[in-house]
């Protein structure tokens, strides 16, 4: 064999497996039949978080009066916004092709065809053809937009949330089909640019995956922002009428038609898996993406397929750790917890390590998620919707962020953490334990890590509790909700006796 592994893609997923493959001594090339790092750094997360800072500033400066600074007025350079993105993702692409290049690692620019279970067809950018072996190979190629069967959806002129990541100029109106993250995210980026945003949305409400006391704030803060919202809303078609579309959907309030200036289709995104071979291989895939075990291998034993072509969670970091994950397997590392690959009993008994079993309940909800939206979601762990659907006996706690002194001094006192826990002594006498942080605020991105580290570790409400958070910060809410699961916060009024 020519090679330990061959990774084909190279995006959050492929690099990370590459880079951790070689840490443990492999030998290992990467084909990126684009630019590496794949659609979250290229045609996602990186360029749209760059879009959302720009919008972040501009909705200061819309109030930045209130904080004793005048600005007579202010206009925005759509050509020195991409510029600025642009910079930021090719900074970051340069850092990792540095790094695969420091960790031994071959990158080859073009696309793989598989033959067989160790056996990869390349045809180079030049367009040269050849064959590479290897043991073990990755698939991490990723995916790419879904547009849903609307007529009309493919239009000329409509966007997809790659497209509009370059858009020439603000448009005065804008339509977003999908009240989903992408959707949510750009409607409130443009809004922030002074665009008249519509969001269409068939379910019966906006961010179907989030805690439900969230999104139904949030909803009012952005009606209250100028975004119109229509849920439990079906588009029909859309039409181009001179230099418009005119969106047909019909809702609530029976037929609509909404005229604007460009259309957002943002209705999820598809795994990219044509052009692979797969089933020549006998590799099971549907829409949904390609069938893998719980440790991301195919049916074809030492072919893998991790991140958003397996379909199992679509986001940046999860592709990321399953490639840790898969990686780790290939070469027989060992961990000593139920998050390993390498977990059979016998085979960490023989590594000398003891085993770490934890309660199953948690093992599908230890991924956090963010929400680049203002004012920011972040979470981790069971909503209430899903404890209930479970019969799970649980308390809540909240604490909003008005009645902390950073959210104030920022500005930003929008929004709450909600946390969640199991009821007393649910656990062997263990103590109430931490299942859910939900967070809505200032900065919550960056808060809810703290609430990943208490879901992720089995931590009880007792840690929390004694764990001292600094003053004054936007840390001190997340603390004073743990509190309030047992009545003892201290900045909340307490509840009345029933």
């Amino acid at each position: 064999m020519d090679r330990d592994i061959i990774v084909i893609g190279g995006g959050p997923g492929g690099y990370v497996a590459a880079i951790r493959a070689a840490q443990l001594g492999a030998k290992v090339s990467v084909i990126e039949k684009d630019r590496l790092g794949g659609t979250c750094l290229n045609r996602g997360c990186i360029p749209t978080k760059a879009l959302y800072r720009n919008a972040e500033i501009l909705n200061i400066l819309k109030s930045v009066d209130e904080y004793g600074i005048n600005v007579d007025n202010f206009s925005i350079d759509v050509d020195k916004i991409h510029e600025r993105k642009q910079t930021v993702i090719n900074q970051l692409v340069g850092g990792i092709e540095q790094l695969l290049k420091a960790n031994h690692i071959d990158v080859i620019k073009g696309t793989a065809i598989l033959k067989d279970k160790n056996t990869i067809q390349l045809t180079t950018a030049e367009g040269s053809e050849k064959e590479l072996t290897a043991r073990n190979i990755i698939i991490a190629t990723g995916s790419k937009p879904a547009v849903p069967p609307i007529p009309g959806a493919d239009l000329e002129g409509i966007y997809t949330s790659e497209d509009i990541l370059n858009f020439k100029e603000v448009p005065k109106s804008l339509v977003v089909i999908g009240g989903g993250v992408v959707g949510m995210e750009f409607a409130g980026i443009f809004n922030a640019m002074g665009t008249k945003v519509t969001v269409v949305e068939y379910m019966a409400g906006i961010l179907s995956q989030v805690d439900s006391d969230l999104t139904k704030r949030l909803t009012v803060f952005l009606k209250r922002k100028g975004i119109d919202i229509n849920t439990s809303c079906k588009v029909i078609k859309i039409e181009k009428a001179g230099k418009e579309f005119v969106v047909f959907a019909e809702g609530k309030k029976g037929e609509m038609q909404i005229s604007t200036e460009a259309v957002l289709v943002s209705a999820g995104r598809t795994p990219i898996t044509e052009g692979l071979n797969l089933e020549g291989m006998g590799i099971s895939f549907d829409r949904k993406g390609i069938k893998v075990d719980e440790c991301y291998e195919t049916e074809v034993k030492g072919i893998y397929a991790i991140g958003d072509v397996n379909g199992k969670m679509m986001l940046a970091h999860a592709a990321s750790h399953q490639g840790t994950q898969v990686a780790e397997k290939i070469m027989g590392y060992v961990r000593t917890n139920e998050d390993s690959c390498v977990d059979k009993e016998e085979e960490v008994a023989a590594a000398g390590k003891s085993v770490e079993k934890k309660d199953i309940l948690y093992h599908n909800h230890l991924v956090p998620a963010c929400i680049f939206i203002f004012p920011e979601i972040a979470y981790i762990g069971m909503t209430e919707e899903e404890v209930k659907v479970k019969g799970i006996s649980y308390k809540t706690s909240k604490f909003m962020f008005g009645a902390n002194g950073k959210a104030l001094a920022l500005g930003e006192p929008e929004g709450m953490v909600k946390v969640i826990s199991t009821a007393d002594n649910e656990v062997s006498g263990e103590g109430a334990r931490i299942i859910g942080v939900h967070i809505m605020g200032p900065h919550a991105s960056d808060l809810i890590h703290e609430g990943a580290l208490a879901v992720s570790n089995n931590m009880t409400v007792e840690h929390i509790e004694k764990t001292i958070h600094a003053h004054p910060t936007l840390a001190e809410a997340f603390h004073e909700a743990v509190l309030g699961l047992n009545g003892v916060a201290i900045h909340m009024v307490p509840a009345k006796n029933k």
